[in-house]
């Protein structure tokens, strides 16, 4: 392997993270990081292009470039799916949750189904499992992947890795607030796009071209390769595969729609950067910013990550045990350092170090929207019900201390992480989703698309799914899943049905207890759910909210409602006065501490420029298209 980072690529590194300071100190200029809609939710004053570039950075995190590379090296093309299959998605983001979310009110989702439902049990546990998430799922995947990164050009240990990266991120998060991190993710987006872009020409250059590429990467072969599965078979070209093979058809069309409609639709990462848009048009065209931009992966990762394997095969393309661990210091494969290899062996000084600043730009993005999404989630569906009168410094506080205990949890899980999946990073990251996921995504379906749906159903559907999920997973991280030549011990019965399929079950039979349940109690009065189901998106009549506990000091209320006390008038839409030492934020008031609960008005939002918006519809068709002619070429 080529020597690691020199003076060029230092100084290139060090302009990006000026670069990503300047605009981080001119942001903090531009919105309030004392309240908690300021610093939480960016004040609703973000454009299209920020909220698009915010999703698809917040998304295309280290573990991307680590993952689909190294799955793209170990199977082919397949895990292209998982990329455009957002694209469809994105739109159902955009046109049916995200306006739903945005009159309802709520700042976050636990806060969504307590105003959906009622009731104090929903909004704790979705909370909990959120941060469970956050933790096993997604925080640790970028330190572990980002930590390769850095193994590989510094030759830092994993541990000594990721304390660099956490130190940097951590102070990145704390100080900025969800504006500063949006307008650096529009230089993230730019430097992401940018560096693999040169990564991607410089890697098929290398193998020959594209055409050179097909042909070759089914034959890809380790020197003195044996043993029942030494290179990719004939399906490694192919976007969908037989039942049976790694990434079956059911499971990439079923499946995987479950786990991207609970990532795009219910997750409060992605959420939140639309509930930060100043309108619903702006929404709606970053979610087609965003879409347009999902195209890329496929080829500035996968791509790359294929040409790794016919470039170093001995390496990338190992099978046996002791000659990976050689290799790259982990028995269970080395795909995933087919990036790195990438990046140290064929990019001169300068863009080397453009490629490594792309890297820590989307594992900085990433992390940095995890941990604002986690220290929201915490501040207000956690820590504010435990305190209810504490304020809002006090919950800003308690969030950002809560970023440090999700990196402690995030680390003790790294083991996990480094054997999960056979070593295929990108196959944990789907594997985690399909266990945790799908019953969180059928209770949001259900809230939204029945409103017969009621609290008891939700909830013991809600806990019943994660026990069903949990059954599946922990016997197969503990047993473990094995690889290709050495088998995991995990019993048949229970890991021998394919994640993405068992995705597909837990989703139906979760469907299937929250509508049993809920049929044995009454139904939800009509009163209770204007502009909170999809059949009521559009009513203008007051709703009565089940969620009777007072509005909380420093709770936040979004701009497309206003919340009228029992018995008082309600404030001018979007400018309500703020009371004293309470800190309430536009949007209106909540009601009186020690009230029976608000009655939400409806206050019809700004009128939208129609040319604007048919450019926008215009816009998601062509995605559209683009999407299924994507998906018909490659299948």
């Amino acid at each position: 392997m080529a020597a690691a980072v020199g003076p060029w690529d230092l100084g290139v590194i060090g302009a990006y993270f000026a670069l990503v300071l300047a605009v981080g100190l001119w942001s903090l200029r531009r919105g309030s990081r004392s309240s908690i809609s300021g610093f939480f939710l960016a004040g609703q004053r973000m454009g299209w292009g920020s909220v698009g570039a915010s999703l698809f950075a917040s998304n295309i995190g280290s573990g991307h470039f680590v993952g689909l590379a190294g799955t793209g090296a170990a199977t082919g093309l397949a895990v292209a799916a998982f990329e455009w299959h957002a694209m469809f998605v994105l739109l159902l983001l955009g046109w049916v949750f995200a306006p739903i979310y945005l009159r309802a009110g709520a700042p976050t989702l636990p806060r969504f189904l307590a105003l959906r439902f009622g009731a104090r049990r929903l909004r704790p546990l979705l909370a909990l499992l959120s941060l469970l998430l956050y933790g096993a799922g997604r925080v640790s995947v970028d330190m572990f992947s980002g930590a390769i990164f850095i193994r590989e050009a510094l030759g830092w240990e994993l541990y000594t890795s990721v304390g660099a990266l956490l130190v940097a991120t951590g102070l990145y998060t704390a100080t900025g607030g969800l504006a500063a991190l949006m307008y650096a993710d529009v230089v993230q987006t730019l430097v992401i796009v940018g560096g693999a872009s040169v990564l991607a020409a410089y890697a098929l250059s290398a193998v020959g071209g594209l055409p050179s590429l097909w042909q070759r990467f089914p034959l890809a072969l380790p020197p003195n390769a044996s043993g029942p599965c030494p290179s990719p078979r004939a399906l490694a070209l192919r976007l969908l595969r037989p039942p049976g093979t790694d990434l079956p058809w059911p499971g990439l069309l079923l499946g995987l729609g479950v786990t991207a409609g609970w990532y795009w639709c219910t997750d409060q990462v992605i959420v939140q950067r639309c509930l930060a848009g100043r309108s619903l048009l702006h929404v709606r065209a970053g979610c087609v910013l965003c879409g347009y931009l999902k195209v890329l992966p496929v080829f500035l990762m996968v791509l790359p990550g294929m040409a790794a394997r016919l470039l170093f095969p001995d390496v990338v393309g190992c099978t046996d045990p002791e000659e990976c661990q050689r290799a790259c210091g982990s028995p269970v494969g080395c795909s995933n350092v087919a990036y790195p290899r990438l990046v140290l062996t064929l990019l001169p000084p300068g863009l080397r170090g453009l490629m490594l600043a792309a890297v820590l730009a989307a594992l900085m993005s990433s992390l940095a929207s995890i941990f604002a999404s986690a220290s929201a989630i915490f501040s207000l569906d956690v820590y504010q019900r435990l305190r209810p009168r504490a304020s809002q410094r006090h919950l800003l506080v308690a969030g950002r201390l809560w970023m440090v205990v999700l990196v402690a949890l995030s680390l003790a899980w790294l083991p996990v992480v480094e054997v999960a999946q056979g070593g295929r990073l990108f196959d944990y990251i789907q594997a985690v989703g399909s266990f945790l996921s799908p019953p969180v995504a059928a209770v949001f379906f259900l809230a939204i698309f029945v409103p017969r749906v009621n609290e008891p159903g939700a909830f013991w559907g809600l806990v019943l799914g994660l026990v069903l999920g949990l059954v599946r997973m922990v016997p197969e991280f503990v047993l473990g899943t094995g690889t290709c030549e050495a088998p995991g011990r995990c019993p048949a019965f229970i890991c021998g049905l394919h994640y993405l399929h068992f995705a597909i079950v837990l989703f139906l039979a979760t469907c299937a207890i929250v509508i049993a349940v809920s049929l044995c109690y009454p139904p939800i009065p009509r009163r209770h759910l204007h502009r909170l189901v999809f059949s009521l998106r559009h009513s203008q009549e007051p709703r009565d909210d089940l969620d009777k506990e007072p509005p909380l000091d420093g709770d936040v209320q979004l701009q497309n409602v206003e919340v009228e006390p029992s018995g008082q008038g309600a404030e001018p839409s979007g400018q309500g006065a703020e009371p004293s030492g309470q800190g309430a934020e536009p949007g209106g008031q909540g009601a009186e501490p020690g009230g029976a609960g608000g009655v939400a008005k409806y206050v019809a939002p700004p009128p939208e420029d129609p040319v604007w918006g048919r450019v926008v519809n215009v816009n998601a068709l062509i995605m559209t298209a683009v999407a299924v002619f994507l998906w018909g070429y490659f299948a």
